[in-house]
């Protein structure tokens, strides 16, 4: 769990930032979930790993800000349909993978140009989008 959900998104970073410095520009976007997920019980070590990679994505904000390479989290806003959930009970309500795709194409487009240390829901994305373009 660490590994991937930590460690991972450090991997790939180092892989693509140099790339990044060279061009002058870049853009990361980093996907992660609920803050209640983060510290619910039962939820260790996944919370944990999540919670750090927020910071992680926090710092990196920072740190590849005076290079033009932005970094934004993006959540879906819920437990997602995406094959991973434990067998048993499933909550109601799952969203569909496809719910990332309208912010991860935003992101990756020329409006979303000098948007960093952003933190999207997905499900939220038209109302978070319609306030962001009336500069809220």
């Amino acid at each position: 769990m660490v590994r991937t959900n930590l460690t991972g998104y450090f991997l790939i970073a180092r892989a693509f930032v140099p790339a990044f410095l060279r061009q002058g520009r870049g853009r990361v976007v980093n996907v992660t979930m609920n803050l209640e997920t983060m510290q619910r019980r039962g939820f260790v070590p996944y919370g944990p790993a999540r919670a750090g990679a927020e910071a992680l994505s926090r710092i990196m904000t920072e740190d590849l800000r005076p290079y033009g390479i932005a970094v934004n989290q993006l959540l879906p806003g819920g437990a997602t349909a995406t094959g991973m959930i434990p067998d048993g009970p499933r909550p109601a309500g799952l969203l569909a993978p496809e719910i990332m795709a309208a912010p991860i194409v935003f992101l990756a487009s020329a409006e979303a140009e000098g948007l960093t240390g952003a933190r999207i829901v997905a499900k939220d994305f038209a109302a978070w989008q319609k306030e962001w373009r009336s500069g809220g």
